[in-house]
């Protein structure tokens, strides 16, 4: 079983990454954001509670992400691995996450860290709420967002550094050569 993460700031590129990682790998696609948007359309209480944290930049509390993530692995034991896309956002969760992987006698076998600036974060989000007219892409939720993700996210990276499983990888420039970046390092490791 291959299971990777895909990290790094709002804007860095992972929901686009974890699509041609999917399709690339054969994996499932775990995007708690994604579960989160979909609870809030469908109204589920999940969706109500969840929906007043992510409206102001916040994190969903670690006790609820978990017991979706929980679920929605239980629900794929026959995958041939994972990609967690925004999960996990905090070292708990971390922690979480690799004890569920291994009750299920598998592990993360890599964090992924797309690196972009700031100011082209910001720009990429102002753009996608152009597009696609998501709530938390106004100027004032992006600033907060990135500042949580300084603050809660970021340290995540450093629960995987040690373990020799964190790989930066370049998230500036065309998806095509972004995808090649991520391609280069998964294909370098063993397990592929």
């Amino acid at each position: 079983m291959i299971n990777l993460i895909l990290f790094g700031p709002p804007g860095a590129g992972k929901g686009t990454q974890a699509q041609f990682l999917v399709a690339k790998y054969n994996l499932t696609h775990i995007s708690t954001g994604d579960i989160l948007r979909a609870a809030i359309a469908e109204g589920t209480p999940l969706g109500v509670q969840a929906k007043s944290y992510m409206d102001k930049g916040q994190l969903v509390p670690d006790e609820m992400v978990i017991g979706i993530i929980q679920e929605f692995i239980h629900a794929h034991r026959n995958s041939k691995g994972f990609i967690f896309d925004g999960f996990p956002r905090t070292r708990p969760q971390a922690v979480q996450l690799d004890k569920m992987l291994h009750d299920e006698g598998t592990m993360i076998n890599a964090v992924l860290l797309l690196t972009v600036e700031k100011n082209e974060l910001v720009r990429r989000l102002l753009q996608r709420a152009k597009l696609e007219g998501r709530a938390d892409d106004k100027e004032e939720v992006i600033e907060n967002r990135i500042k949580i993700y300084h603050e809660q996210t970021a340290p995540v990276a450093s629960h995987y550094n040690g373990s020799g499983k964190l790989f930066q990888i370049d998230g500036l420039g065309s998806v095509d050569e972004i995808s090649a970046r991520l391609q280069k390092v998964i294909d370098s490791l063993q397990f592929v």
